[in-house]
């Protein structure tokens, strides 16, 4: 291959559902290869399988990418010179080239029906339809010429099969494998046309298409290595060798538990999602959990994503995108599976929460507010939001810890009351509504000095009236610091909450 080549790398999913995050790890490592080299990003929608389709995948894709930051220069939806982008747009191009493998002798039409090939499975164990076998069946290859053309003339469903020459060592370069050796007569004559639909399969419209659009790179998931082979003969039968891309097979997502790969009924036995957005099955009507439904932040998942098989040789965790792309080497990715942690997810999502300004997490927190009947000022929700985001995993999380910030507690929680709530307590607290009401402001500091200065000169506890304190305005032992929620709520809130519970635990006593 000229390594003179500019890079283009290519993400080429099928509209057959929802996108799988080990996609979204593919197309994410294409992403970082294609900016780090000054490269571009094709965006190609493979469609062949029609009867696969399923109506919003398409955009439901397209929707995952916008939201995660991954951008494509070109291809279905962004444009480009290269298109059509679709590959059931693209018929007539796929047919130019299976007409030049049959006029090659590269490849033969074959008119085996279902049953007849299923027949010969019967009789022939382990059968593949290879060089030993070709002979027996019903094709180009032992049906004189004027029948093969009497049946493609009358209408005869027939396929276009690749003719493997056995005995023959394929190399395939790959990128993170090194050199992988195949020994052609392994392989069977695949499938690349079928006239039924007029559309090519996988492996004949990836290889062209590859090459017209002047694909560099192949970086895809592990899955796909058994095909290499034979997409190496192809390029070689159209004599494309010189255009041939560099392949690079990626390590395969597995089960944070056992063996296997990573699929969706992992996901929902363990609690998380395995695709980018929530998905709504238009034909069952079922709703699958999405990372941003879930509440992850996009610069999390994809951070989480890019350590799934590949770190940059060091101890650094947390890497923007930026960094990402400064440091990533496809010769850095390990050759076995990553075991998919969930639980790592969650804390990578907590350390984006941390580092994210608090301005730009009040939008999600206030419409969880709004959900529960809550209209708060923007500058309220964002210093709930700058005191107890440390505490969270999620901003949904923030609303069962932070509700008593915006709803005054009308009950108390009874193992907090047994263990704070003193008989002098109400006395207590008594006197801190006093302490607190004749304050010539309630700035933290004011209250702090003044309340100090009080407990010590009546010799209390700093942790009883600490604890009982917590207790009128918050209804439980929770929260950050005192004179933050006080100040928070201001001192009419604090009092009246204060008093309220002094007279409704006094009752419970």
């Amino acid at each position: 291959m000229n390594q003179e080549r500019p890079v283009r790398v290519r993400f080429a999913p099928s509209p057959t559902g929802p996108l799988h995050i080990g996609g979204v790890r593919t197309a994410l490592y294409n992403y970082l290869f294609a900016r780090q080299h000054g490269g571009q990003l094709v965006f190609r929608i493979e469609d062949t399988d029609s009867a696969r389709f399923v109506p919003g995948a398409e955009q439901y894709i397209i929707e995952s990418f916008r939201w995660l930051g991954i951008k494509f220069d070109e291809g279905v939806s962004f444009g480009g010179e290269h298109g059509p982008y679709r590959q059931s747009e693209r018929r007539d191009i796929y047919k130019k080239y299976v007409q030049q493998l049959l006029d090659a002798g590269k490849a033969y039409i074959a008119f085996d029906t279902p049953e007849e090939l299923a027949a010969k499975r019967e009789e022939i164990k382990n059968f593949q339809y290879d060089a030993t076998t070709r002979g027996l069946m019903r094709n180009a290859l032992t049906l004189p010429a004027e029948e093969v053309e009497r049946l493609v003339r009358s209408g005869e469903n027939y396929v276009v099969r690749f003719k493997i020459e056995p005995g023959e060592d394929v190399v395939v370069n790959d990128i993170i494998r090194g050199e992988v050796h195949i020994n052609s007569s392994v392989l069977d004559d695949k499938v690349l046309y079928k006239s039924a639909d007029e559309l090519p399969t996988y492996h004949l419209a990836n290889i062209v298409d590859d090459h017209l659009m002047e694909i560099s790179h192949v970086i895809r998931g592990e899955e796909w290595l058994p095909s290499a082979p034979l997409h190496v003969l192809l390029y070689r039968a159209f004599g494309w060798e010189d255009t041939m891309p560099q392949f690079a097979h990626l390590p395969l997502l597995l089960k944070p538990d056992g063996k296997g790969k990573l699929s969706k009924r992992d996901g929902d036995r363990l609690g998380f999602p395995v695709f980018p957005l929530e998905w709504h099955d238009p034909q069952t009507g079922d709703v699958s959990r999405g990372y941003r439904e879930d509440g992850y932040l996009p610069e999390a998942v994809v951070n989480f994503l890019a350590l799934l098989g590949w770190n940059p040789g060091t101890e650094q965790e947390l890497l923007t995108m930026d960094e990402l792309i400064a440091q990533f080497d496809l010769h850095k990715c390990s050759k076995s599976g990553a075991k998919f942690d969930y639980v790592k997810a969650a804390w990578f999502n907590h350390e984006y929460i941390l580092s994210t300004p608090d301005e730009q997490l009040v939008p999600a927190f206030d419409a969880i507010l709004r959900r529960e009947g809550i209209e708060a000022q923007p500058a309220r929700v964002q210093e709930v939001v700058r005191m107890m985001k440390s505490r969270v995993n999620f901003i949904h999380e923030l609303w069962p810890l932070c509700r008593f910030f915006f709803v005054a507690p009308t009950e108390y929680d009874e193992k907090t009351v047994r263990k704070r709530w003193k008989e002098y307590s109400p006395q207590q607290m008594q006197e801190l509504c006093t302490v607190l009401e004749a304050l010539p402001d309630f700035e933290q500091q004011t209250q702090e000095e003044a309340v100090n200065a009080w407990i010590a000169k009546n010799d209390y506890k700093m942790g009883d009236v600490m604890n009982a304190w917590r207790l009128t305005l918050v209804g439980e032992g929770k929260g950050p610091h005192m004179y933050e929620i006080s100040y928070f709520l201001g001192r009419e809130e604090t009092l009246q909450r204060m008093r309220r519970a002094i007279k409704t635990l006094n009752i419970k006593q």
